[in-house]
C-alpha cells in the first residue's frame, strides 16, 4: 500500500490546514504582535490588554468542552463555518476602538470558536485519510499553525505600518478566505466518507484491553496538558525576555520570533517524517525530550546560535508535539473516537495552559526575572516526557500479559480437544 501523500489526500489535508491556521495561527498568534501597538496608541493599558490575552485562553478552554458535543448535533460543516465567521467577526468588529468589555467578548468568542476548529477540523481530516496515510497527513494538518506564527512575525508588522484598524479589519478578511477554502475542500471529501465506519483504524500495533488504553489515554493526555505549562514562556515571554530583560534589542528578539515562526511552519514536516519512521509512541517520546532540551538551553546560553535553536525547536515542537498527541490517541481509540477523546485533551491543554500563564505572571511580577519560568517549564516538560515513557511501559505489559493469556487459552483448547 502507498504510505506516500495523493491528490486524493489533498481535501483531507486541506481541510485540517484552514482549520488550524484560523484557530491558533490567526486567532491566538496574530494577537501577539497587535498587543504593543494596542498599549501604545491608547486603545488599552497593559494590565487590560494582558487581560484580553487571557480571554482568549478562558474562550479555548470552554470551545474545547463543547467541540465534540456540537459537532455531534449539528453538522460538522455548519459547525465549522460558524466557528470561521466567529473569529473573522471578533476581528472585523474590533477594527475600531472600543469598550473593554466589547473586546473582551469578541477576544472570549475568537477563543472558543479557535478550540472547536482545532477539535473537529483535524478530527474530520483523519477520519477521510486511509489508515496507511495518516501519519503524514495527522502531522501536516497541524502546519496551519505555523503559517500563522509566520503571519504573526511578518505581515502583522508590515499592516500595523499603515494602522491598527488596517490590521484589525484585514485579519478578520483573512479568516473568511479560510474559512471558504476549507468549506470548500470538506465538500470535495464527501460527507458519506467522512460518516463511513470502515475508515477505523484498530486500536493499536497491540492487542490491549479496554483498561489498558484507559490507562494509556491519561498518560498521554497528561503529558500533553503538561506541554501546555511548558511552552508557556516561549510564547508569551520570550521576546520580551530577550529584548529587555538582557537587553539584545527589539530587533534581535523580532528575529528570533521569525526564526520561531519558521519552526512552527517546518514542526508538522518533521514529527511526519519521524512518526512515519518511528510511529507515533517513539516520535512522542523524542519530541517531549527535544522540547524539554530547547526550553532550558537559555538558562545556559543566550549565544546567537543557543537562541535561534531555542527559537526553532520550541517551534517547531508546539505544532510537533499537538501532531504526535492527536496521532496517537487516535491510534489508540480509532478515528472515531478520536473526535471526543481530542476534545477531552484539547481542554486539559487549554485548563493547565490558562492557569500557567496566570501562575507564571504572578511569579515573574514576584521574582522579577523570566530565567526562572524557563527553568520550571523545561522540569515540567521532562516530567512530561516521563508520562509518555510510562505510558509505553503500560503498553508492553498489557501486550505481554494478553499474549500469555491468549497462549495459555490455545493450550486449554488444544487440551480439551485432545480429551475428546
Amino acid at each position: 500500500m502507498k504510505r506516500t501523500l495523493t491528490t486524493d489526500d489533498l481535501p483531507a489535508l486541506m481541510t485540517g490546514i484552514m482549520a488550524t491556521l484560523a484557530a491558533i495561527g490567526i486567532a491566538r498568534f496574530a494577537y501577539t504582535p497587535l498587543l504593543p501597538a494596542i498599549i501604545q496608541e491608547g486603545w488599552f493599558t497593559a494590565s487590560q490588554g494582558a487581560y484580553l490575552g487571557a480571554a482568549n485562553l478562558l474562550g479555548y478552554f470552554i470551545g474545547a468542552l463543547a467541540a465534540h458535543s456540537l459537532s455531534e448535533r449539528f453538522s460538522p460543516r455548519w459547525v465549522m463555518a460558524a466557528s470561521f465567521a466567529g473569529i473573522a467577526l471578533s476581528f472585523v468588529l474590533c477594527a475600531g476602538a472600543g469598550g473593554f468589555l466589547w473586546f473582551f467578548f469578541w477576544r472570549l468568542v475568537s477563543g472558543a470558536a479557535g478550540a472547536i476548529l482545532m477539535v473537529v477540523g483535524p478530527s474530520l481530516a483523519l477520519a477521510a485519510t486511509p489508515p496507511e496515510r495518516r501519519t503524514r497527513v495527522g502531522a501536516m494538518v497541524f502546519t496551519g499553525i505555523g503559517f500563522g506564527a509566520l503571519l504573526s512575525a511578518f505581515i502583522v508588522p508590515l499592516l500595523l505600518e499603515l494602522s491598527l484598524s488596517v490590521t484589525w479589519g484585514t485579519l478578520g478578511l483573512l479568516c473568511i478566505a479560510a474559512g471558504l477554502l476549507c468549506d470548500y475542500f470538506l465538500q470535495q471529501q464527501g460527507a458519506a466518507h467522512l460518516a463511513s465506519p470502515t475508515t477505523a483504524s484498530p486500536r493499536g500495533n497491540s492487542p490491549i484491553g479496554g483498561a489498558g488504553v484507559k490507562i494509556i489515554v491519561m498518560l498521554v493526555v497528561g503529558a500533553y496538558a503538561l506541554d501546555a505549562i511548558g511552552f508557556v514562556p516561549h510564547t508569551v515571554f520570550w521576546v520580551d525576555y530577550l529584548a529587555r530583560e538582557n537587553a539584545l534589542g527589539n530587533q534581535a528578539a523580532s528575529l528570533q520570533w521569525g526564526i520561531f515562526g519558521l519552526g512552527a511552519l517546518c514542526g508538522p514536516f518533521m514529527v511526519g517524517a519521524l512518526a512515519h519512521r518511528v510511529g507515533w509512541q517513539s516520535g512522542l517520546m523524542i519530541a517531549f525530550a527535544a522540547k524539554a532540551a530547547a526550553v532550558l538551553l537559555p538558562v545556559f546560553s543566550l549565544a546567537l546560535l543557543s537562541q535561534s535553536v531555542s527559537s526553532f525547536m520550541v517551534g517547531a515542537m508546539i505544532p510537533g508535539i499537538v501532531a504526535l498527541t492527536s496521532g496517537r490517541l487516535a491510534e489508540l481509540v480509532g478515528p472515531t473516537a478520536h473526535k471526543k477523546l481530542w476534545g477531552q485533551a484539547t481542554a486539559a491543554f487549554a485548563a493547565a495552559q490558562a492557569v500557567a500563564g496566570y501562575a507564571m505572571s504572578a511569579l515573574y511580577g514576584t521574582w522579577g526575572s523570566y530565567t526562572p519560568l524557563f527553568t520550571i517549564s523545561g522540569l515540567i516538560l521532562v516530567a512530561g516526557f516521563l508520562l509518555v515513557l510510562l505510558s509505553r511501559g503500560v503498553q508492553q505489559r498489557h501486550t505481554h500479559l494478553s499474549a500469555q493469556q491468549s497462549t495459555k487459552h490455545a493450550t486449554q483448547h488444544s487440551t480439551h480437544q485432545g480429551k475428546q
